[in-house]
């Protein structure tokens, strides 16, 4: 029996639409706690595919690598404040803070609930279409 392997391109895929999934959620706490007040809307970091280049480069290092960025005593001095940690960081794409240092404002969220959706239906569109080039090139369709 011949090894299998799950192609680059699916395993792309795959990891997309768990980051689609994970900023939904990430967002209907957001909205969830839009009156809350003092809390911070929240965000989820983009998938990090470097490792898919990797593969690809036959173990080489990636071209592609996200910053790792620490806090300096120096950066903590001047007001800067450590990164969330895992996936969800702090969203810096707001529009307004409110009285009570609330900044989540549920129009910003609703449209980025949107573009998810949008994105979510692109990725379940590719997937489909290349499972359905897989079927083809085996002869199962």
């Amino acid at each position: 029996m011949m090894p299998t392997s799950t192609p680059p391109l699916l395993t792309g895929i795959g990891l997309a639409m768990k980051n689609l999934s994970e900023r939904q959620r990430v967002i209907a706490q957001n909205i969830a706690n839009s009156e809350t007040p003092g809390f911070k809307a929240r965000e989820v970091n983009a998938p990090n595919f470097s490792s898919l280049l990797a593969a690809q480069d036959k173990g080489g290092k990636p071209a592609v690598a996200r910053p790792h960025i620490t806090l300096s005593s120096g950066m903590a001095a001047l007001g800067a404040r450590q990164i969330m940690s895992g996936n969800v960081i702090a969203d810096r794409d707001v529009s307004e803070t409110k009285p009570d240092g609330n900044n989540v404002v549920i129009e910003d969220q609703l449209l980025k609930m949107g573009q998810i959706q949008a994105d979510f239906a692109t990725m379940t569109s590719l997937y489909r279409k290349q499972i359905g080039l897989l079927k083809a090139a085996i002869g199962k369709q």
